[in-house]
């Protein structure tokens, strides 16, 4: 077998692969004798049939699959031998075998980039802290007694106002025609100014009375988030089944119970400033990973394998498309197919791949590994973020190895990123500060 490389690039090349004579002759050969053996030929007995007749009648059958099975052998062969770290599927288009001269086809594959030493010591690095605030606490707080609010009927009877809760039953039509997106809806509860459907909906159901009927006209913008109703006229047909008031519940130690296993309000709003602080901790980590790879990209320039972009470009549109199904919503109602997120998410996937092919070098680079106990303290604490057994989870790893791999190999990235952390210079900066310097600077600039 000879192998020939051309380079398209340092991450795609074309490997031109030829078969000698006699190696396709023997696998031809061998095909047939094992043909001969379980076709059923006419005029002949099992294993009898002479090949002459097989060629005639499986001939383009026998020589489909004796070049499907040499490209399979001398193609990872190929790769093996020139020590190619091919990344994606190979792309092939096979030309038909002949029954004489060698067997070539060419094959285009991509593969991982030579990256240069990564020097990561000494990066200037400012990371900033951020402080819970007694305002924030009391939002929690409030947000969390709005969750828990009951509605109930008016005791007075009066025309429908501005912040009112109504209950109603709707229906939209384009030209007389009901229409999909608006089919007839009943008990749908909704707050006036919320603008759930839009503004003009709300404002045409102020002045209504409990019982009330009523037809509007709304004409949508072309810019509406649901592309299926932009630059639409709808006739919308409303009965007002109800008007309520929310009753807030008191904030009391009482209230706390009901939220969730607190003996009291303290303990309740304790459990706020944790998630707060935990929320603050991430949202610092994710600043520092953010100044750590805008300054190593820049200083570390390779060419990117477009199938590992792909896939990357994949992983963020399934997580997507799996986020908007979690809360019920079509992405194409607000114009988001699944063309418009490989182009809007496509800059994001590039930069992603950048980001773990640089760590993966630093990691092979600086030797590190991962011991049994980093292994265990990986475990415990996904267990910890999604609150399941930590046994599980272990169970769940053991059963895909590829799964446990990748698993790894996040730990392993973790590890390389406290290692530029702890060789970086880090400025600690209290958000406040940080925030006053740029009102400053904006008072400078003007």
């Amino acid at each position: 077998m000879q192998v020939t490389i051309d380079d398209l690039s340092s991450v795609k090349k074309n490997l031109h692969i030829e078969i000698p004579e006699e190696d396709v002759a023997r696998e031809l050969d061998e095909a047939y004798k094992n043909l001969r053996k379980t076709a059923k030929v006419k005029g002949f007995r099992p294993g009898k049939t002479p090949r002459a007749v097989l060629e005639r009648r499986f001939h383009k059958d026998v020589n489909a699959d004796v070049g499907s099975k040499l490209i399979q052998e001398t193609l990872i062969k190929a790769i093996q031998d020139n020590e190619l770290n091919v990344v994606g599927r190979p792309h092939i288009d096979p030309p038909e075998l002949t029954d004489k001269g060698p067997y070539k086809y060419t094959v285009t594959v991509e593969v991982n980039p030579e990256i240069d030493e990564v020097d990561f010591s000494g990066l200037s690095l400012k990371k900033t802290r951020y402080r819970v605030t007694d305002e924030e606490i009391e939002a929690q707080l409030k947000l969390i007694q709005r969750n828990m609010a009951k509605l109930e009927p008016l005791a007075e009877e009066r025309p429908v106002a501005d912040e009112d809760f109504v209950l109603i039953d709707y229906e939209g039509f384009e030209d007389g025609t009901p229409m999909p997106e608006l089919q007839k809806t009943e008990n749908y509860s909704m707050k006036i100014g919320r603008a759930m459907i839009s503004k003009e909906f709300d404002d045409q159901l102020i002045g209504m009375k409990k019982g009330d009927d009523r037809e509007f006209s709304i004409s949508f913008a072309d810019d509406y988030y649901n592309q299926k109703l932009a630059g639409k006229t709808v006739t919308f047909k409303v009965h007002l089944r109800d008007i309520r008031k929310e009753i807030l519940p008191e904030l009391d130690d009482e209230f706390a119970k009901t939220v969730g296993p607190f003996e009291n309000l303290e303990a309740l709003r304790k459990e706020i400033v944790d998630n707060l602080t935990n929320g603050y901790e991430k949202r610092s980590e994710q600043e520092l990973s953010e100044q750590i790879f805008s300054t190593l990209l820049e200083k570390t320039d390779f060419e990117v394998p477009e199938a590992l972009v792909e896939h990357e470009l994949d992983h963020i549109i399934s997580d997507a498309e799996r986020s908007f199904q979690y809360h019920n919503m079509d992405p194409e109602q607000i114009g988001l197919t699944r063309e418009t997120m490989q182009e809007r998410y496509r800059e994001t996937a590039e930069k992603q791949v950048r980001r773990h092919l640089i760590l993966s070098k630093i990691i092979r680079q600086e030797n590190l590994t991962l011991s049994d106990d980093d292994l265990d303290a990986g475990f415990q604490e996904m267990a910890g973020q999604i609150n399941r057994p930590v046994e599980e989870i272990k169970g769940f790893y053991r059963q895909d190895k590829e799964q446990l791999d990748f698993f790894k190999h996040t730990l392993l990235e973790k590890s390389a990123i406290k290692l530029i952390i702890d060789a970086a210079s880090v400025q600690e900066v209290e958000a406040e500060l940080e925030q006053d310097k740029k009102a400053d600077e904006a008072k400078d600039d003007s």
